[in-house]
């Protein structure tokens, strides 16, 4: 249970920050009826699920494969988590973009599969971050925790439709703010979790 809440809160903390896929599902439940905002939220989900695994098992057969990968993923995987904590602290979240969501359903299927798939930087960070997890994982613990990564992706992407399209106008770019900086908090937490797991599989202390 312990490796699955771990994995629930580093996909949560992962997933909330405003990018495309947010303003996707935003957008949809500000502008849609309900049947189409689930159906939007449940294609983002879809997706980001499916990279979420590639990247984990990806990353996790390159391991494999090469044994020593393993504390360099481990390594850089924790600076970048790192990096990207503290940029969600210092960014700015906008409403701009994913406004083109009245369209048919199998172009918004295949949109969100561009804004998830074919983004190289979501690949890298994505396989980076989640090396490093699996790098310090225990036997056994790898199906829980990308049960719990998973379960995150269905839980915000499913709750955010439903609040937004509770609020309305009322959901605006301060509430956005305030995801971006909780979430920038816990993966910095995260992130040094990561760089003390690197400096004792090192041996340096």
């Amino acid at each position: 249970m312990h490796i699955y809440l771990q994995g629930l809160t580093m996909g949560l903390a992962y997933v909330a920050p405003i990018g495309l896929q947010n303003l996707f599902v935003i957008n949809s439940a500000l502008t849609q009826k309900r049947s189409r905002v689930y159906i939007t939220a449940l294609i983002v989900i879809l997706w980001d699920v499916s990279l979420g695994v590639a990247c984990f098992l990806g990353a996790g057969a390159l391991m494999q494969a090469v044994p020593w990968l393993q504390k360099v993923i481990l390594g850089l995987g924790s600076l970048i988590v790192i990096y990207i904590g503290v940029g969600l602290l210092r960014a700015k979240a906008s409403l701009e973009g994913g406004k083109d969501v009245n369209i048919p359903i199998w172009k918004l299927f295949t949109t969100a599969f561009v804004v998830t798939w074919m983004n190289p930087q979501a690949l890298i960070d994505g396989t980076m971050m989640l090396g490093a997890f699996r790098a310090t994982l225990p036997a056994g613990g790898d199906l829980p925790f990308i049960f719990g990564f998973g379960s995150a992706s269905i839980l915000w992407f499913l709750t955010l439709s439903t609040v937004v399209s509770l609020l309305g106008s009322r959901f605006n770019e301060k509430i956005l703010n305030i995801i971006n900086k909780v979430c920038g908090a816990v993966i910095i937490f995260y992130g040094c979790k990561l760089l003390w797991s690197f400096v004792k599989l090192m041996g340096w202390l």
